[in-house]
């Protein structure tokens, strides 16, 4: 998604000689990797698409998993994105040779370039857990964002192993349909039961034939997703209203016991909120059962749990989430001096500003370290990012300078004013979640993405920046 969009932004500012290197056969970056059944957006479409490139004809407010690759397919043919991809071509490292990147793919081909930028999502490689005997597993078992769809699920029993989003959505995808639906809750997690009620064709063609109503619609969602990230970082009435939207949906559940099982011991939002109108319905179902005994390891008949059990399940879907912390990784990234992004971020990831990285000059990066990620719009957000970029490249464009890249300095200064603006937010109220850093602290943007956007659509303070001017030879122009 990233990717598409920052090409869609160069080609707009003039930049063409632009190659995107895609190690799939297809684009789509998530909303390829994922088709699970239940699959749906938790930000609202209205928001969830690139402001320039509006889609009037989304059919109900939280948009399912095809759809959404459908629209980013639309977009990048729209655009002629398509023409400068790279499909079934993995980079595999990536070096600076002077001013200049060199760009290494698994078939050995070098491309040098003068900007290299970093789209490949967060949410991307799989965390498969180390269950003792899962090989040994006589049914299906697989990853949820590698789904086995020649599986047979009708009227099979599944284990759902997870409690996120994911977890959440397969769950309400499978009940009914499934003979039996098991869920492996190692942590309860708050739900938020936002209704996600279909558009119909009045309201499409509305949309169709008065774009103002796109715009109208955008802008809404913006603010109210806005509220909801103010609750995120401070107390106040708005994180209290939320609070309170996620106890009563949780007093749904009837039964005593489960909706004990089912309460979590942290405070709303501390986690990312899980969006679902559905679950605790799903979960109050007879088809559906709710586990919360450790998994001690897998037999060929299905998952044993600590407490001796045997669950005989047909197969195995692991909603066990991805490693947040990749970033651009395993892809080698050897900077000014051989440092090496590996040694950079031997104590976890960071950068400046959500986008560039110390030693590393003419690369940047799109949903960096610290991006403003929770529950919100990553489509707004990588477009800030990109404009951020094509401004930068803009620059070099004019020969304002040959390499640019964030001082030490500024880049520990910024990394320190994270940490000091995080007291007051949810996310230090007490909770494990992928949000956390190895020192506990949590790695996410800290203000609002309004302030996001700000600081990154400024002039950026020129003392922040180590400039390299006035190279021997110019190098073409190419990203």
């Amino acid at each position: 998604m990233s990717g598409i969009c920052v090409a869609i932004l160069l080609r707009d500012a003039g930049i063409t000689d632009v190659t995107i290197f895609e190690k799939a056969a297809d684009l789509g970056g998530t909303w390829r990797d994922n088709t699970y059944p239940g699959l749906y957006c938790d930000v609202p479409s209205r928001f969830y698409q690139f402001s320039f490139a509006k889609n009037p004809r989304w059919s109900q407010v939280f948009s399912p998993g095809a759809e959404i690759h459908a629209y980013f397919r639309r977009v990048a043919e729209r655009y002629r994105v398509v023409e400068q991809i790279r499909f079934s071509t993995e980079v595999v490292r990536a070096e600076l040779d002077g001013d200049q990147w060199r760009v290494i793919t698994s078939t050995a081909e070098e491309k040098r370039v003068d900007f290299l930028i970093s789209a490949t999502g967060i949410l991307h490689h799989p965390r498969v857990p180390s269950i003792p005997g899962l090989e040994t597993f006589a049914g299906s078992a697989f990853h949820s964002a590698r789904w086995d769809h020649r599986a047979d699920l009708d009227g099979k029993r599944v284990a759902v192993v997870g409690t996120g989003s994911t977890g959440v959505q397969i769950v309400c995808g499978l009940a009914g349909r499934a003979a039996k639906v098991e869920l492996y809750q190692r942590t309860a997690q708050w739900v938020i039961p936002f209704k996600n009620r279909p558009y119909g064709r009045l309201v499409r063609t509305a949309h169709t034939v008065l774009p103002w109503l796109d715009d109208l619609g955008y802008a809404r969602v913006r603010r109210q997703l806005g509220f909801f990230a103010r609750a995120l970082i401070a107390p106040g009435w708005r994180r209290r209203t939320l609070d309170r939207a996620c106890r009563k949906n949780l007093d749904s559940v009837t039964d005593p016991q489960l909706r004990r099982r089912l309460t979590p011991t942290y405070e709303p939002m501390c986690k990312r909120l899980i969006v679902s109108s559905g679950f605790y319905d799903a979960m109050q179902r007879p088809d559906v059962e709710l586990v919360t005994d450790d998994i001690d390891h897998v037999e060929p008949g299905g998952i044993v749990t600590s407490d001796g059990v045997l669950h005989e399940v047909d197969v195995i879907a692991l909603a066990t989430g991805f490693d947040t912390h990749a970033f651009v990784r395993p892809v080698q990234l050897v900077g000014r001096g051989g440092v090496t992004l590996d040694e950079l971020w031997q104590e976890g990831p960071f950068g400046y500003l959500t986008v560039a990285v110390p030693q590393f000059p003419n690369f940047f990066m799109l949903l960096g370290p610290h991006s403003p990620v929770g529950n919100y719009s990553l489509t707004s957000i990588s477009e800030t990012q990109g404009t951020h970029v094509v401004n930068w490249i803009k620059r070099w464009q004019r020969r304002e300078f040959d390499s640019v890249v964030p001082t030490d300095e500024a880049t520990a200064a910024f990394n320190e004013s994270i940490r000091a603006a995080m007291p007051g937010t949810i996310w230090v109220t007490g909770c494990d979640s992928w949000y956390l850093g190895k020192d506990g602290v949590p790695e996410l943007w800290p203000w609002t993405p309004e302030e996001h956007r700000r600081r990154l659509l400024a002039e950026p303070p020129r003392s922040d920046f180590d400039f390299q001017v006035g190279s021997a030879t110019r190098p073409a122009k190419s990203l």
